[in-house]
């Protein structure tokens, strides 16, 4: 089955230490609107009904491929995956993704690394929208006061920036009444491209509509690689 539609749980409230990544979310608490109940589909690995928010969306590709669609914009008829490395290894293992098309679809063998890539390239183009948009604050001192203001969402740490500066932002966070949560997915270099900036090592993606649109890709990242060293 693909398109189907239910009543299933929302995702918990993300962890407020900034230590930690995702968690996994929450069962057992229902939803009761229409506009709830259409944003939810069946993963096809688990028969699990959930929110679009954790799940893949795929679609029969040129020459019966399975293609990933992050955007869930590509036309044809969805096929829905729960946003984890496993679970899409066992879809394409197990030719999951031709029984729920009824049709002779191929799913690569590297398709779980397709759409982890799709989505830290999703999550950079994102970042860069967001600091257009006066969504980031870069820069150790800028990020701190932000911090102490409690307007963070997320601290974006570089993997490779000094491990004594991240030590004290986070030191930061901890005692701010609203505590951002913690990536260090990206290089300095990887941020610095997206972000049009040289030698980007911290940054803070300040609370709002921006930085809960871009939480929905970093949770489904999370079940596909750590966001953290």
């Amino acid at each position: 089955m693909t398109e189907s539609k239910a009543t299933q749980p929302p995702p918990s409230d993300p962890s407020s230490d900034p230590l930690r990544g995702p968690p996994s979310p929450a069962r057992g608490e229902g939803k009761n609107t229409l506009a709830a109940a259409a944003r939810e589909r069946r993963d096809i690995v688990s028969g699990e009904v959930m929110d679009e928010a954790r799940l893949v969306r795929f679609v029969p590709g040129p020459a019966g491929a399975v293609v990933p669609d992050l955007a869930r914009k590509l036309p044809g008829r969805g096929i829905w995956v729960a946003a984890t490395r496993a679970a899409v290894e066992s879809a394409a293992r197990k030719g999951l993704f031709a029984r729920a098309a009824k049709a002779p679809l191929r799913a690569p063998p590297d398709l779980a690394d397709q759409v982890e890539n799709l989505l830290r390239t999703r999550l950079l183009a994102a970042l860069g929208l967001a600091r257009k948009a006066g969504e980031l604050t870069l820069g150790y001192e800028k990020v701190l006061s932000a911090i102490g203001a409690g307007k963070v969402a997320w601290l974006v740490e570089a993997s490779d920036g000094s491990e004594e500066g991240r030590r004290k932002l986070l030191a930061a966070a901890r005692r701010a009444a609203s505590q951002p949560r913690l990536l260090a997915e990206f290089s300095s270099s990887e941020l610095g491209l997206a972000l049009g900036a040289p030698n980007v090592i911290h940054t803070a993606f300040l609370a709002g509509r921006g930085a809960g649109r871009w939480t929905a890709d970093v949770e489904r990242l999370a079940g596909f690689r750590p966001l953290f060293p």
